[in-house]
């Protein structure tokens, strides 16, 4: 099954939304660091409700760290960004993939998008509008994949 990756989160909030996504779906959840807030934050708990013991929550201190993990793992980075080069829509998802997503303020670092296996952008209508909140692209993402593999039953 895909895994959800936030690469230095900022806003607890969207953590604590994703986090609830992730529970839902028995989707892993990786946080790496360094992130924006505390993992006992009171406002990152409070968006992920009473839902907290169904998240598998992974953290990496380092992006070196999650580089080390995923190295003993399979599966192919795919990063979502404003510029990306595929319709999310239209890319064929793998159940081994990991879904990155960046801090909300800045997206994903280069370093890191000069990794992935491929970049996907979730289309917009209006050109004024930069992008989405970053729970709701993770949401839209992660069931994208899920739809595609056979996972909403």
């Amino acid at each position: 099954m895909p895994k959800v990756v936030l690469v230095n989160p900022e806003i607890p909030p969207n953590t604590g939304n994703i986090a609830r996504t992730c529970a839902a779906t028995s989707t892993e959840l990786h946080l790496v660091g360094p992130l924006g807030f505390e993992l006992s934050d009171r406002y990152l708990k409070r968006a992920g409700l009473d839902y907290w013991v169904y998240v598998k929550l992974h953290y990496h201190p380092t992006l070196e760290d999650f580089q080390a993990y995923h190295r003993q793992q399979q599966g192919r980075w795919l990063g979502f960004t404003t510029t990306g080069k595929y319709n999310y829509i239209h890319y064929p998802f793998q159940d081994d993939d990991w879904l990155l997503f960046g801090c909300e303020t800045k997206g994903l670092p280069a370093e890191v998008l000069a990794q992935c296996d491929a970049t996907l952008r979730i289309p917009m209508e209006q050109t004024g509008v930069r992008s989405l909140n970053l729970s709701v692209s993770a949401a839209l993402g992660l069931f994208e994949a899920r739809r595609q593999l056979g996972y909403l039953g």
